[in-house]
């Protein structure tokens, strides 16, 4: 692996009206993703403080990648599935990676 491998981080942040619903479509989303071309890991956390915020965390081999995922049917098909279980809407960033390498 390179050292100078462009990561790209993209973080999505989801506030639920109806956690159970939009946590079966979360995981859904996060199993389909991992096979994306470029997708080096994806983490669906959830908040201890907050137990209806949803946070899903991915990194890619480079911006593009991600951006490419941005625009993917299985991310359409994601927000789809989150109309009406959803009391905001969703924060996405994506984010350059400063100190993002593999341990392994």
């Amino acid at each position: 692996m390179a050292d100078d491998l462009e990561i790209a981080i993209l973080t999505m942040r989801f506030n639920a009206s109806d956690p159970d619903e939009l946590l079966s479509s979360l995981s859904k989303y996060v199993v389909l993703t991992r096979g994306h071309d470029g997708c080096r890991n994806v983490d669906l956390c959830v908040s201890v403080a907050h137990p209806s915020q949803f946070v899903i965390i991915q990194k890619w081999e480079s911006e593009q990648h991600a951006r490419t995922h941005i625009d993917s049917s299985t991310m359409i098909e994601m927000a789809e599935a989150c109309r009406g279980v959803l009391s905001e809407a969703p924060g996405i960033e994506l984010l350059e990676g400063i100190s993002a390498h593999d341990l392994n």
